[in-house]
């Protein structure tokens, strides 16, 4: 996954201009310390003296002075935190903060693409800047149960309502948001128009995103565009990169499978994709309005073999809850 030369240059521009305001804003709180503690700066000069004085001793041959400087510097430490306290100010209030603390707001971890780097090459690539103002509106703080009929019997050798087995669904989905990082895994959700599936893959791909996991949300249609353009137009750059990024971000969300304009060019793509993402270990969430019989029916026998074997299948029942949502607006 990557980006063109100017692309890169003004993303890093912004990471250098994250890391030129937390400087900033590290330097406003030291001088407000300072102000309300004198004592303080005179105190941190003296412990910067101490670790010259240590310094020097090391070069020295002193080999006792590394020990004595830890000592030295664990007491300071204590007796700083203790004058913070104060003042009203936690031990860690004059440290730099950072908007991504994994990477520092550098972009890179140990030399290798930060996820918070990942995903904003996501957004530039894909388009999808406006995908965080859609999760401000559906991720989990949001989600209603009043929608949900607490009489529709959904699982009839259980007695299971769709009040009760939405519940169900949804801690399911937060407990894989989660544990995502130790576990993974796919996801098809299917059910009629309305029952909530895109709103699901919204609410992880929130809990995701706020992990700093690189997740690209994509229609069935958009997917397909691309996987063909990717077979037709070798050699563009562009869209070799739009193609990698589909293989390699951590959640790839497949939204309305089954609304695409679909043909054996596009099966075959998409087995390969679902594939290759299944072989890497990388999770894969589908969403569509089929019921499994069309699925089957529609795509190959080796999708629907990988999808039936590979992904955890969570059917969602009942009436359109968008439709009750106007409703209730209308009656408000």
């Amino acid at each position: 996954m990557g980006l063109n030369n100017s692309q890169y240059d003004a993303l890093m521009r912004v990471y250098q201009k994250r890391q030129m305001e937390n400087r900033h804003r590290q330097e406003e709180r030291i001088r407000e310390v300072y102000r309300a503690l004198p004592q303080l700066e005179q105190f941190d000069r003296e412990m910067g003296a101490v670790s010259l004085e240590q310094a020097k001793k090391l070069l020295a041959g002193d080999t006792g002075a590394m020990e004595q400087l830890k000592f030295k510097l664990k007491e300071l430490r204590e007796s700083r935190e203790a004058l913070l306290a104060v003042g009203g100010f936690s031990p860690d209030y004059m440290e730099p903060t950072y908007t991504c603390a994994a990477c520092r707001d550098t972009g890179y971890v140990d030399g290798k693409k930060c996820r918070c780097l990942r995903q904003a090459e996501i957004r530039i690539l894909y388009g999808q800047s406006n995908l965080e103002q859609v999760l401000e509106r559906e991720n989990f703080d949001r989600v209603r149960y009043d929608f949900y009929d607490r009489d529709l019997i959904v699982n009839q050798k259980k007695g299971i309502s769709q009040y009760e087995y939405m519940k169900a669904v949804i801690e399911e989905c937060r407990s894989y948001a989660e544990h995502f990082r130790e576990k993974g895994g796919n996801i098809l959700f299917t059910g009629p128009a309305g029952t909530g599936k895109t709103f699901l893959t919204n609410c992880i791909a929130k809990e995701l995103l706020d992990q700093a996991e690189a997740v690209l949300y994509l229609t069935a249609a958009d997917l397909f565009q691309i996987l063909t353009d990717k077979r037709f137009d070798r050699g563009d750059e562009a869209r070799e990169e739009r193609y990698r990024g589909i293989l390699e971000c951590d959640l790839l969300i497949i939204d309305d499978l089954g609304t695409e304009l679909n043909n054996s060019l596009g099966n075959s793509e998409l087995f390969y994709c679902i594939n290759d993402r299944g072989l890497k270990g990388r999770a894969t969430m589908i969403s569509t309005n089929l019921p499994m019989n069309e699925l089957r029916d529609n795509y190959s026998e080796r999708i629907f073999s990988r999808i039936f074997s590979s992904y955890r299948i969570i059917p969602l029942f009942g009436e359109d809850i968008r439709i009750k949502k106007k409703m209730g607006e209308r009656r408000a």
